[in-house]
């Protein structure tokens, strides 16, 4: 099992910036890849961002390309979203997942979300 808790959600004006946090424990961090998802009111959840096992390789939806950064810090068992030039588009539930294979479309764990409002 690995338990997921994401922090750092809040309310933000257009253009503004915002780090989410999401601490892993339980088995070992290391050894997943990790994502980021998103759910706005009303729609399905989508794919913004995932991490390979060491951080080697990054990918991004088209949507947040250029505009958010996934990284990981395995000593902390941290993944982070940095988000900057945030839209109001980009308001949603926010949820990081570990996937035990990178690149593969199910994933294994999930947190229980933090809510970012991005206000025009």
């Amino acid at each position: 099992q690995v338990q997921l808790v994401e922090s750092g959600g809040g309310l933000v004006q257009a253009g503004g910036s915002l780090t989410l946090d999401c601490a892993a424990s339980g088995r070992t961090f290391s050894n997943y890849a990790m994502g980021w998802f998103r759910q706005a009111p009303g729609k399905e959840r989508e794919f913004v961002a995932a991490i390979s096992q060491r951080g080697y390789s990054t990918y991004y939806a088209d949507s947040v390309k250029g505009r958010f950064a996934i990284s990981r810090d395995d000593a902390l068992n941290t993944v982070y979203l940095q988000m900057n030039s945030l839209k109001p588009e980009d308001t949603a539930v926010y949820y990081c997942a570990a996937n035990r294979a990178f690149g593969r479309a199910e994933y294994d764990y999930w947190g229980q979300g933090t809510q970012v409002t991005v206000s025009s």
